[in-house]
């Protein structure tokens, strides 16, 4: 198997285009074209993890953080990032990222924390901006219903609950076919008028190619007029932080309990408890900060996530307890994630987690 064909099934779960643009997730070493030996999932790629690839021979690693952000002018090995990748490029070791397009997806980095918690009604917290779109397409009235069919098997026509969402306007259609043409209907050089369907369906932008080639192909015209638009609309399962309940209303010590419990963690750090009952949670896998005011406008009675800073706790402003469990340990089941997720499509491949803790804070008690 070639690592193409990996990174074809990843870009299926968490699409490229929704990573944000300080981000540089998808191949960062290697070649998609190399042959694959075995794929080792991290959320880290670190020099032991290089390490742990070339004794499991594994060339592909699949990291949820990218070990390289911004533009590297030297490598001579000064420091951890620059010998990370020397060392994957003399042992030809693939690294891929799937980072903040992997946060943005609703069943991405913060589903897995909200299957964790066992939350229900889960709606994204911060929809991603420009992330729809709309075609408009025209087609003989006979040949609507396998046109517009197509177009939803493509992935589009989705709006929340709802699948296979359009609209259709009756109307007429005119062409004159010129000389070299081979219409499906109407005569070489004769004005036609055709009863047509104008079909109107929306669908997440990074699938555009997808929705556009398979109108083109169910359509019978030989020259298809259709229109593609950007909407203002926002895509309720792409963006930010996660929201949901839990399936019962719990005390806030019990709450912390339970996170303490189910993500192994030896302390959290949280704001002043207010004596109430807390149902609604808001969560942020890794860094979460940005989120504070989103959770409070959703109705949270908590907000989970991780790197707050001092004065970022008075945010809570005695509205709802904001719960720091730490980077690594907000993401650290993302490993399953991806390794599942693979898994499920090449069931007989080796796909493996990294049995290395790779978080780098560590606690004195």
């Amino acid at each position: 198997m070639k690592i193409a064909s990996i990174i074809k099934v990843l870009e299926t779960l968490a699409p490229p285009s929704l990573q944000e643009q300080y981000d540089n997730a998808g191949l960062i070493t290697g070649q998609a074209e190399w042959e694959c030996s075995g794929v080792l999932c991290a959320l880290d790629s670190t020099e032991s993890i290089v390490e742990e690839a070339i004794q499991k021979k594994c060339n592909l690693i699949i990291a949820h953080h990218p070990i390289v952000f911004s533009g590297i002018k030297k490598l001579n090995g000064k420091n951890y990032v620059e010998r990370t990748v020397i060392a994957a490029v003399k042992n030809d070791i693939a690294i891929y990222a799937i980072h903040t397009n992997l946060d943005n997806v609703i069943s991405g980095v913060n589903g897995r924390i909200a299957d964790k918690l066992e939350l229900v009604n889960r709606k994204v917290l911060q929809a991603k901006e420009a992330t729809l779109k709309k075609i408009f397409c025209f087609a003989p009235r006979q040949q609507v219903d396998q046109v517009r069919q197509a177009i939803f098997d493509a992935g589009a026509g989705h709006i929340g609950n709802y699948a296979e969402c359009s609209f259709g306007t009756e109307g007429i259609g005119t062409f004159k076919a010129g000389e070299g043409a081979n219409p499906f209907i109407g005569n070489i050089g004769q004005l036609h008028r055709e009863p047509e369907t104008k079909i109107e369906v929306i669908f997440p932008s990074y699938l555009e190619s997808a929705v556009v080639a398979a109108m083109l192909r169910a359509h019978p015209y030989e020259e298809v007029a259709y229109d593609i638009v950007s909407l203002d609309n926002r895509h309720g399962a792409v963006g930010s932080g996660l929201v949901g309940d839990l399936p019962a209303a719990l005390g806030e010590r019990d709450l912390l309990e339970i996170l303490k419990s189910r993500f192994g963690l030896r302390v959290v750090r949280h704001s002043a408890c207010l004596n109430r009952p807390v149902k609604r949670l808001a969560i942020c896998g890794g860094a979460g900060s940005f989120l504070i005011s989103r959770a409070l406008m959703a109705g949270a009675d908590a907000f989970i996530t991780a790197d707050l800073k001092y004065h970022e706790f008075f945010d809570a402003d005695g509205k709802l307890l904001l719960c720091d469990i730490g980077h690594y340990e907000s993401e650290q089941f993302t490993i399953g994630l991806l390794a599942e997720h693979l898994l499920e499509k090449f069931p007989t491949f080796a796909v493996l987690k990294s049995e290395i803790n790779t978080n780098p804070v560590n606690y004195y008690f």
